[in-house]
């Protein structure tokens, strides 16, 4: 029995995903009403496949959606219950060859991961946040500060380190993020990591000077392990939309990215471009991010994340 004054808990994170899934505008917005004492006609399923074109999903996902629907029921009654369930089964088709975790304790120590995303993407805070996971999985952790362009980010990185119990590298502002990176790497050998992160200078995907500094880090710690970085991440920002398919073209460019961490999901109301990023690259997607919290951070759960999106109660 709840107590006079008692605050209620507060919302836990798939709670808080599907609060920015289903918001004005969003599929599931555009969802209701739409099937509501009418029958699944031609009409009806046009209409379906705009909701979902409006909602990121890519026009080629969105018609393959709407036709998987209609078939077999084709001038049938359905109920807006019914076809917000058919639709998480479809999404959830999609998404969950991607859904992978990242796994760092398969093959040489440290594990390195580089860590990419344009300005304002979270990628900072997203290394933090991982490696405030893996530490409480037992790894023993190094963070690099390889976004040397912002004494801000070095700074922040250097908290979530210490939140995580990381180990952390840091060189002085404008200096050379590649010279860091193989001197982390060092570091990260010498004190028995078990995974190394390197936070990389947020760029725009246009920007070529800035996008061969990335190649050039991946370059250099190849001296020191011929193997490595063994992960490359991008942190895409899903309030961008469709510019999120630009992103990994431009930066697949540059170093083979392994795979994907969504961010601001909770801003957004089209996350359907997760799934137009599943059907154009079939990346990995490792983490979802919905705030700047220590625990807004999680894995990848494409049947949680499909059923959010369609707004299934």
């Amino acid at each position: 029995m709840k107590s006079f004054g008692q605050e209620p808990p507060p919302p836990s994170f798939m709670e808080r995903l599907k609060a920015g899934l289903t918001k004005k505008g969003s599929l599931s917005d555009s969802l209701v009403g739409l099937f509501t004492r009418r029958k699944l006609d031609a009409a009806t399923l046009v209409e379906l496949e705009e909701a979902l074109i409006r909602a990121d999903l890519g026009g080629a996902q969105a018609k393959a959606i709407a036709a998987a629907i209609g078939k077999g029921r084709y001038d049938t009654d359905i109920s807006d219950g019914e076809l917000r369930t058919l639709l998480a089964q479809e999404i959830e088709k999609l998404l969950a060859p991607v859904a992978r975790p990242l796994v760092t304790d398969a093959g040489p120590k440290p594990f390195v991961v580089l860590v990419a995303g344009v300005n304002g993407a979270g990628k900072t805070t997203t290394i933090g946040k991982i490696a405030r996971l893996l530490t409480k999985s037992g790894a023993k952790v190094t963070l690099a500060a390889g976004d040397t362009f912002r004494a801000a980010a070095i700074e922040q990185l250097g908290v979530w380190a210490k939140r995580a119990g990381a180990e952390f590298v840091a060189t002085r502002q404008g200096g050379d993020a590649a010279g860091l990176a193989f001197e982390a790497l060092e570091t990260a050998r010498a004190n028995g990591s078990d995974v190394l992160i390197i936070d990389t200078a947020g760029r725009l995907q246009n920007k070529a000077g800035l996008m061969a500094e990335l190649e050039k880090i991946a370059r250099v710690i190849k001296k020191l392990d011929p193997s490595s970085p063994h992960a490359a991440l991008l942190v895409l920002d899903a309030t961008t939309g469709q510019n999120a398919i630009s992103q990994v073209e431009a930066f697949t460019a540059s170093v083979p990215l392994t795979g994907l961490v969504m961010t601001k999901l909770d801003g957004t109301a089209k996350g359907g471009i997760l799934v137009a990023l599943a059907a154009r690259f079939g990346l990995p997607v490792h983490y979802l991010g919905i705030g700047e919290g220590e625990d807004d951070l999680q894995a990848f759960d494409a049947g949680a994340f499909a059923r959010a999106l369609a707004g299934v109660e």
